[in-house]
């Protein structure tokens, strides 16, 4: 899914979080060489590194948690390595701030709790960046792939309506094959155009909850970008694996020159 933070839709996230990676490194290497040669000079560049580090990484992960909440999909595996990936690089910026505890407040040598805590950092961005390849990878997290004919990447919030009826778009806005993600209620809805008119189906695919709307639809087939399971827009049935549950899909009529999709009826009214 196309990120939230991106020039001429290149996600600004990964483009930052560079510089942290390499600040963070360079801070332990500084650090140990000074320590170990009696080099002031390398430890002083250290402790300007952690800074940079802590500094460098928080810009990085303002444009990550916009992604975090408004990008990844929730209730998803995707969303659970997300969190993961925030929570270990979180730690290991607090690792390198706690570590100017340890060094002298003079000189700026480091102690072995600074090394020490630096070393822990490294290791824990070491796994937070695999957990971010994984993320890119394999769950597609700001990658815009848009295939042949699907158009770019359309996605609306609607307005609170006490309606069940409501209208989502003009009835020419999508071509055949196209698709776009609708925010309803809490709700995230997948509208599609096939050969035989408008579908709407839930954007969570039953197997991993990987987004149907960044996958593809071929007549009146969707296949999830993730693992490949396809479902049938208008029954929702499973296609084709590893899903094995139906997807729940929407009543959609035109009229009026609208598309309209009918909510169904919950418990609050």
């Amino acid at each position: 899914m196309r990120s939230k933070v991106h020039i001429k839709s290149h996600p600004l996230h990964p483009m930052l979080v560079g510089f942290p990676i390499a600040f963070i490194f360079g801070s332990l290497v500084a650090d140990v060489l000074g320590q170990q040669l009696h080099w002031p000079g390398l430890w002083t560049t250290g402790a300007y590194l952690s800074v940079a580090a802590v500094a460098t990484g928080l810009l990085a992960a303002v444009p990550g948690l916009i992604d975090y909440f408004f990008v990844v999909p929730p209730d998803s595996s995707a969303s659970k390595r997300a969190t993961w990936h925030m929570l270990v690089n979180g730690t290991a910026l607090v690792l390198f701030a706690l570590g100017w505890f340890f060094r002298d407040g003079r000189s700026l040598e480091p102690g072995w709790g600074t090394v020490g805590l630096e070393a822990a950092g490294v290791g824990l961005v070491t796994f937070g960046g695999w957990l971010g390849g994984v993320l890119v990878y394999r769950n597609q997290i700001g990658v815009d792939h848009r295939y042949a004919g699907a158009g770019k990447w359309s996605e609306q919030t609607l307005e609170e309506t006490p309606e069940r009826r409501i209208a989502v778009c003009g009835v020419d806005e999508l071509k055949e094959g196209q698709m776009k993600l609708l925010h309803v209620r809490g709700r995230r809805i997948v509208l599609g155009r096939t050969s035989k008119g408008y579908v709407a189906f839930d954007d969570r695919c039953t197997h991993r909850g990987g987004s149907l709307a960044d996958g593809a639809l071929v007549c009146d087939t969707v296949q999830c970008p993730w693992h490949g399971s396809q479902f049938d827009v208008r029954s929702g049935k499973v296609e084709a694996g590893p899903a094995e549950k139906a997807i729940a899909t929407y009543r959609v009529e035109e009229s009026g020159g609208q598309v309209w999709i009918t909510l169904p009826v919950t418990n609050g009214g």
